[in-house]
């Protein structure tokens, strides 16, 4: 992990501000854009959170049914698999 020299505080409710360069060079543009927070060990990570298929946590055409996120070769394989019975 490279570190970027800058330091930021947190403030009385724990919230801290990601700086502007940082943000830019993740896209992360508006209010809508999400942050995944991940633990290892004692380091907190942020990175941009992209929606995953929950079978093979792909990326790519996600489609959302029931709550869950489900890719469209997914759904294929899916439909396939129905269709062999």
């Amino acid at each position: 992990m490279k570190s970027t020299g800058i330091v930021r505080t947190v403030d009385s409710v724990g919230r801290f501000v990601i700086p502007k360069e940082i943000r830019r060079l993740l896209d992360i543009t508006d209010a809508a854009d999400a942050l995944e927070v991940l633990v290892e060990g004692n380091e907190i990570k942020l990175r941009k959170y992209l929606p995953s298929c929950i079978f093979c946590k792909g990326t790519e055409d996600i489609i959302e049914y029931e709550n869950q996120k489900i890719c469209k070769s997914c759904i294929e394989k899916l439909y396939a698999i129905k269709d062999e019975k």
